[in-house]
């Protein structure tokens, strides 16, 4: 612009004068001041169309609670797997340990990180990528692709045999310390590379600092089990399982779930992702050997198609979602109609933009990822309501749970992971075969799930 305008004393009377000349507008203002904008916003019958009983429903064992950390990703992938493991033993409840693929992902996103330093070493300091990767190198946040990655890689283990330390329970302290460590390493990396230092030196200086973010991670999370006993016990007191297992083989034997199966549905529906393409993206993964993430792009009926199915089999379904939005937290309701913002503020601030343009805009992506375990259904077999499974502990919501309305997942719901039975022979051909096309680092398709 040739001259930047200013607000004028007049700008501000004609807007004063119109809002004291709406009584609405006095009601909303001492609605809001005094109880919040969520809260003034809240419409009872749009909440109380969010009973918890379901046509289809999966039953878990008890509430997991993240707390203090940004591992919902981890936690939505580990509730998936332990309801097999108590389907199949007959268990009450049972808990995967959440430490221990904590521990290995920050080894793995420190090692991915250390690459891809090495592999920019010749890109400005002051550029944009230089900017992303050094922005959050560790971030407890995550994707299934990278989950499925480590379970191929490190097995899993009963809660008992890596329980929560103070530094999982809280991971800022720990992510502070380590990215600033990593950072630093980045430093001398590219200072060494600007001396004149070879790559073979360049590489061993990367194996030494590994070491010290393997000996920073045994300071905070204490050190994974090599193997361990298991004593697992049914309903009845039988005892169903035990002996000394690697967590490969505990994963093997006590999950029993071929993780190549589950893909990866998005539904992101921008003129720049044409559905029925597979995506990735640029520099986003943690096991440098299996690669990043791999998507399938659809629409948002298809991944509704796929999850009930799959919950028509009895098996929970992992989802990625944008989960501030239109969300009352302390009732557990994902619900457009139970929150009408707009009609508070008398304009539209919810509705001024569609999915594409939240999307293209940076007003949503995903943020948080949670387990599908009920679905309810209207009179001609659309779905109306979902049961969801947080990873907030059993004081959040109801018992732990929540709900999103259908209209909800039309417009939050960015991803599902689903057995690829479940997609048609032509989106199963698609995704195996397909080339992806490869996604920039930042694009909102790239968001990891660590909203807690």
């Amino acid at each position: 612009m040739d001259e930047m305008a200013s607000v004028t004393a007049d700008d501000l009377a004609a807007a004063r004068e119109e809002f004291l000349s709406e009584r609405a507008n006095v009601v909303a203002k001492n609605a809001v001041s005094s109880n919040g904008i969520r809260a003034a916003a809240r419409v009872p019958e749009g909440v109380g169309a969010n009973a918890m009983t379901f046509d289809v429903e999966v039953t878990q064992g008890d509430r997991c609670d993240q707390q203090r950390s940004g591992r919902c990703w981890m936690f939505a992938s580990l509730n998936t797997m332990r309801y097999r493991v108590i389907k199949k033993y007959g268990l009450k409840t049972f808990e995967l340990s959440q430490t221990y693929p904590l521990f290995w992902d920050k080894l793995e996103k420190s090692n991915w990180f250390f690459e891809n330093i090495l592999d920019t070493l010749d890109e400005p300091l002051s550029g944009r990528l230089l900017a992303y990767l050094l922005e959050a190198p560790i971030g407890d946040g995550g994707q299934w692709d990278m989950f499925k990655s480590l379970v191929k890689k490190y097995g899993v283990v009963p809660k008992e045999a890596m329980p929560e330390t103070a530094c999982s329970r809280n991971t800022s302290e720990m992510d502070s310390y380590l990215t600033r460590y990593l950072r630093g390493a980045a430093k001398r990396l590219r200072e060494s590379y600007a001396a004149g230092v070879g790559p073979e030196d360049l590489e061993e200086m990367k194996k030494e600092m590994m070491g010290d973010v393997y000996h920073l991670l045994v300071t905070c999370l204490g050190e994974p089990p090599a193997s361990f006993e298991v004593r697992l016990r049914d309903k009845n007191d039988e005892l169903v399982l035990s002996g000394t297992f690697t967590p490969q083989e505990f994963f093997e034997t006590a999950v029993d779930m071929n993780v190549d199966d589950f893909v990866s549905l998005i539904s992101a529906p921008t003129a720049d992702k044409p559905f029925g393409h597979v995506y990735t993206v640029s520099r986003l993964g943690n096991v440098v050997e299996d690669g990043g993430v791999r998507y399938l792009n659809l629409p948002i009926e298809r991944l509704k198609d796929a999850a009930i199915a799959q919950l028509r089999d009895d098996l929970p379904v992992w989802f990625g979602c944008d989960v501030g939005q239109s969300f009352i937290r302390e009732e557990g309701i994902m619900d457009t109609a139970a929150l009408d913002v707009d009609a508070l503020f008398g304009f539209e601030v919810e509705g001024c933009m569609d999915r594409a343009e939240r999307l293209d805009y940076g007003e949503s992506l995903m943020t948080h990822a949670m387990v599908l375990e009920g679905v309810n259904f209207d009179a001609d077999g659309r779905p109306t309501l979902w049961k969801v499974e947080n990873s907030w502990g059993k004081d959040h919501g109801r018992n732990g749970f929540d709900t999103l309305s259908d209209p909800w997942f039309d417009e939050y719901v960015y991803q599902v992971v689903v057995d690829r039975k479940y997609l048609t022979e032509e989106e199963r051909a698609t995704f195996d075969s397909d080339e992806p096309t490869v996604l920039a680092p930042w694009d909102p398709m790239g968001s990891l799930a660590l909203a807690r």
